[in-house]
């Protein structure tokens, strides 16, 4: 497609145009490769940085890009200035992504809300109302006929703030109290607040800096919450707060003295224990108390030790374990209160699978409902207590999702789950485990002409290049043809296990009516086939998740489903390194490649333990402070590894105030990339100046960010209506 001219000035302050062209064959850059009518984007000064380690000094010629800060003028202005050049070169898709918005828009019931919840005889749901942002989170006592008390309204608190969000909330015991806590700026640096649901009073306790996680007593007159460090903003200590007391003298309960592990607060289901767990990649340890006793005396469930993760739950005076002790792909287990520190007095309740992954569980008085991973889908699986046959609660199609839903209360025979595909949207279902029937509470709507059966699903396993054998999930509309001639997009992930399970999104019919296939490569480093799939891509493993995802694209290309010269890519955080690592490997398989929030700089950022993630990641990643480690993580660092090659067109985003993955990662990576690509394509790069890792906090604001990258795809892809 060719694009307007475009009458266009950059102002940029001097020194970004100063320096920057890497040495080697005089090959022509972006810049070069423009037409003196088109806009030229910044170029970032050059000014070497040695990046010291035990194993070498690295150069670093964009190190003065990072600004702890944010207040550095020349750094703003910097980012400001790409803002601007992505504008200009976007300018003739804008009526694209306005369109592409406006069917967003179009399909979203904006008045929406959830399927409400029972506990301890309130019914709690979230709502929307049309034309507003942020959610409601009210209640109901006794029976949905009563009268709605809104507990919070999102919409008001977040008055006067660029980012708002919500990040938990905790109903006391009394059910008069409620605690949440809340972030406006986007680095997930969070404010607990408390508020007297009777009154509507907000309580004069407000607690900086601290992680959505807390927990209350039984007698509803204190919680724990976990307190950030100021600089890596890890959570590390536990501290109780008696309310009505001045923070500054809340009580240390707790205080993580290793980094690579990770602090969480909670209450057992039956609200009986509260814990407090530590966890790294590769192993937990447990704390445990009686909510009621007024000392809170914590001890110890089982000591950590490296390669074994634990979780628990409590139900009748034992506990119920997940544990992959002997169990790569886990395994329950139960034992005495009291008696959980000998593994020898552990029972077994549902054993160890090669070909199954037990993801999770939840505890009822005549049931257990557990969540497992098998063929690369994730579905429930029931087991009676009085011994009577296990089942699965059945799908309707090839490729799905199953969950379990919200299930607040024990006593009670029916579980709640939500079962959603690429086709199919989020559906919330009461099931029966005495009669086997399902009560149908909640579809999310889709608004406008939307039919599910003009849409196709599809699990197909594309072949790797050491022969494994790799899932993919499909979708596209039903009248599409196999011949080699749609469009692509392609997502993936492949990090810290998480899988990337099949569900549905508004927002991709826009790609789908336009003719495109969209792919997820379930690729290793997710946990879809079993713990095994992570370990096959990670540590020293790591180039087997950035291989799998070209050869996913491959195959499909082979197998006629894609345009080999229509093909997208797209990932984000974890998923930004797999695109960074992928155009750096494979440029010319791609056409173009969406990466938001990249972490781009591996081996930078793994040697710097004053960033928030990484002492907890060395298990993830490695460690680059030791050999074979940092060879290999130099070996596919997306910063490391730019060349000067032609790549394909790529938009790149970040958020000013991201705390997972700091802004400069894909600022540096841009400028690099600036400096050595070859070749025309688009180079684009934006910076949400008042959000973190998540992109703006507003869910309209959400979608408007992903019409904008679906018009960037479209655009690439020939397609401009």
């Amino acid at each position: 497609m060719s694009k307007p001219r475009i009458s266009w000035v950059l102002v940029v302050p001097l020194a970004f145009l100063l320096g920057a062209c890497a040495t080697g064959a005089p090959a022509k850059t972006e810049s070069e490769s423009m037409s003196k009518s088109e806009p030229v984007p910044p170029i970032a000064a050059v000014r070497p940085y040695d990046v010291v380690s035990p194993n070498g000094t690295r150069v670093d010629e964009y190190y003065w890009l990072r600004d702890d800060t944010r207040t550095n003028s020349e750094v703003l202005g910097y980012l400001e200035a790409e803002n601007a050049y992505k504008a200009a070169m976007t300018a003739h898709t804008k009526a694209l992504e306005d369109r592409v918005y406006g069917e967003i828009m179009a399909r979203v019931k904006q008045d929406d809300s959830t399927a409400p919840y029972r506990k301890r005889g309130y019914w709690y749901y979230t709502r929307f109302e049309t034309g507003k942002e942020y959610p409601v989170y009210a209640r109901k006592a006794g029976n949905l006929e009563a009268t709605e008390q809104v507990m919070l309204n999102a919409n008001e608190l977040s008055a006067g703030h660029d980012f708002y969000q919500v990040g938990a909330l905790a109903i006391a015991p009394n059910d008069r109290l409620l605690a949440y806590v809340e972030d406006t700026v986007g680095r997930r640096q969070f404010r607990l607040r408390i508020k007297d649901l009777e009154t509507g009073a907000t309580l004069p306790d407000a607690i900086e800096n601290v992680d959505p996680y807390m927990a209350w007593t039984a007698d509803s007159a204190s919680l724990l919450y976990i307190e950030k460090h100021p600089e890596t903003l890890l959570g590390y200590r536990v501290r109780r707060h008696v309310l009505g007391t001045d923070p500054a003298g809340d009580v240390l309960v707790y205080e993580q003295d290793d980094e690579s592990f990770y602090t969480a607060v909670r209450a057992t289901k039956d609200e009986r224990y509260l814990e407090i767990v530590a966890e790294s990649t590769v192993s937990t340890e447990v704390r445990y108390a009686d909510a009621a006793d007024p000392d809170l005396r914590f001890r110890v469930f089982l000591p950590r030790e490296r390669d074994h993760e634990y979780h628990v739950d409590h139900l009748n005076g034992r506990w119920i374990i997940r544990s992959n002790w002997q169990a790569r792909n886990f395994r329950l287990m139960t034992a005495v209160v009291g008696e959980e520190g000998d593994r020898a007095k552990w029972s077994e309740l549902i054993g160890h699978r090669d070909d199954a992954f037990i993801q999770g569980f939840d505890v009822f008085k005549d049931f257990l409902a557990i969540e497992e991973r098998s063929g690369a889908l994730r579905k429930i699986r029931i087991r009676p207590w009085d011994g009577s046959a296990e089942f699965f609660i059945a799908a309707d199609e090839a490729s799905y999702t199953t969950m379990l839903g919200t299930n607040a209360e024990i006593d009670t025979q029916i579980v709640r789950y939500e079962y959603t595909s690429l086709t199919t949207p989020k559906t919330v279902y009461d099931y029966d485990i005495q009669t086997g029937e399902r009560q149908l509470l909640k579809r999310d709507p889709v608004l406008g002409d939307f039919d599910p059966g003009n849409y196709r699903t599809d699990l197909v396993w594309a072949t790797a290049r050491d022969g494994t054998k790799v899932p993919v999930s499909l979708v596209y509309r039903k009248d599409y043809v196999r011949n080699g001639r749609a469009p692509l997009l392609q997502y993936g992930y492949g990090s810290y296990g998480y899988s990337m399970d099949p569900v549905f999104s508004i927002p991709r019919l826009s790609l789908l009516d336009r003719g495109f296939v969209y792919a997820i490569a379930h690729v290793r480093g997710g946990q879809e086939m079993g713990r095994r799939w992570y370990d096959q891509g990670r540590l020293l493993n790591k180039i087997n998740t950035f291989t799998d995802f070209i050869d996913v694209t491959r195959f499909l290309v082979q197998e006629r489903y894609a345009d080999p010269k229509r093909v997208s890519a797209m990932g984000g955080s974890a998923g930004g390194l797999l695109m960074g690592a992928v155009v750096n490997m494979a440029p010319g398989d791609y056409r173009a490649v969406v990466t938001q929030v990249p972490f781009v700089d591996v081996v930078t950022t793994m040697l710097d333990e004053s960033i928030p993630l990484t002492t907890g990641e060395f298990d993830e990643w490695g460690n680059p402070k030791q050999e074979p480690d940092y060879g290999y993580m130099l070996s596919y660092s997306p910063y490391d590894q730019v060349a000067r090659q032609d790549y394909p067109a790529m938009f790149v985003t970040t958020g000013l105030w991201d705390s997972q993955v700091q802004y400069f990662e894909p600022a540096k990576w841009v400028a690099r990339l600036r400096a050595r690509k070859t070749g025309a394509s688009p180079l684009l790069f934006r910076t949400q100046m008042e959000a973190g890792h998540g992109g703006k906090s507003g869910r309209f604001q959400r979608f408007r960010e992903i019409a904008e990258e679906y018009a960037f795809i479209l655009d690439q892809s020939g397609i401009v209506e």
